[in-house]
């Protein structure tokens, strides 16, 4: 198989040549046609995150080996299976040709975490596209049929991203629920995974929502999604101009940047018994005035992608309609690493999806 691949950290992608997968046991082999450009494809392509005061964190230390094909929002058509496949959940049914989206966050499968479905909560991860090889190719190897759902007839390209920033914003988002639809959720952070919140949000028939960024462009983009109001993040006092845009002390955050910067301004706009729901991996760290957690009874919560349930669920919304669609740019799989180097540049608005068309 061909992949566009990570062969040196922080070097251009490659085209290189990969022996193709044969499945055994319950593994599904794929041939990709739509792989999403995420954020966290970057973090990857460095090698390294930023942890504040404890330095860097880097990812050959976790197991991650290069050379790597990167993406984990990937749709694919059925190719093989495994003689274990069939039979499994999931698995009934499967027929050559038939188009998957692909649940990438994949754990060891046998933990008591996988078995509950919730394998991205798995203490020996195996994410596709991170530690295996994902969508950037042109076949994905799938541990088993229960990772991949029906996209239906939705747009495949879109149907692409709800395998990461679909459900890691609808993850976080039922974190804050139940909230009134009127109550404000602020929403850090206006790219992909924002405009795919304001999304979902939308969606759940939320009517307030308050999206935070530096970029005029995706403050526009933000306000055409549906956000009710936008607040640019640039320049002091962004606390205070979140309090005063909702109208007092902001009750639920969902920080999709998550820096040192974006975590203080949200944290110090939380009124008394606030939730800030932290998803982004941008780096640093932040330092608390403890005796303000208690008085201040304020929640702050990790957030990490989400699980196949979510995912199966997040499709039957989109499925039903109400899931209003994101900007998506479509390239060739060629041009990848072109496509990395316009998201690190912040040149992107909504999602950049690779495609099999010209490769």
């Amino acid at each position: 198989m061909r992949a566009w691949a990570v062969v040196e950290t922080g070097k251009p992608l490659q085209e290189i040549e990969l022996p193709t997968p044969v499945p055994t046991g319950k593994q599904v082999l794929l041939e990709v046609t739509h792989a999403g450009v995420c954020h966290s494809d970057l973090h990857i392509w460095e090698g390294e995150y930023d942890l504040g005061s404890r330095g860097k964190m880097k990812l050959s230390d976790r197991g991650v080996k290069l050379p790597l094909a990167m993406g984990h929002e990937t749709v694919g058509r059925v190719l093989s299976w495994g003689p274990e496949a069939e039979g499994q959940k999931g698995g009934e049914g499967l027929e050559v040709g038939q188009t998957r989206i692909v649940f990438p966050w994949v754990g060891c499968g046998t933990c008591a975490r996988c078995r509950a479905e919730e394998d991205n909560m798995c203490a020996n991860g195996r994410s596709l596209g991170v530690f295996q090889n994902g969508g950037y190719a042109t076949h994905i190897l799938v541990p088993e049929p229960r990772h991949l759902v029906d996209p239906g007839n939705l747009d495949l390209a879109l149907a692409a991203t709800y395998a990461c920033s679909g459900i890691t914003v609808y993850s976080a988002i039922n974190k804050l629920m139940p909230m009134e639809p009127d109550d404000p959720i602020v929403l850090v952070g206006a790219g992909g995974l924002g405009l795919q919140a304001i999304a979902v949000l939308r969606a759940m028939g939320h009517r307030r929502i308050v999206s935070v960024d530096i970029g005029a462009e995706k403050l526009e983009a933000a306000k055409a999604a549906g956000a009710t109001d936008t607040v640019d993040a640039r320049g002091d006092n962004v606390a205070a101009k979140l309090v005063e845009v909702c109208g007092g002390p902001v009750m639920a955050v969902v920080d999709l940047v998550n820096g040192s910067a974006t975590a203080r301004f949200a944290f110090d706009a939380l009124g008394k018994g606030g939730k800030l729901v932290q998803v982004g991996l941008f780096g640093g760290e932040l330092s608390l005035p403890l005796p303000l957690m208690a008085m201040r009874a304020v929640t702050i919560q990790g957030s990490y992608v989400g699980n196949p349930k979510e995912l199966r669920a997040l499709v039957r919304i989109a499925q039903s309609g109400s899931l209003p669609g994101i900007p998506i740019t479509r390239e060739p799989f060629p041009q990848a690493d072109s496509a990395l180097m316009r998201l690190r540049a912040g040149q992107v608005t909504g999602r950049i999806v690779l495609t099999a068309e010209a490769v």
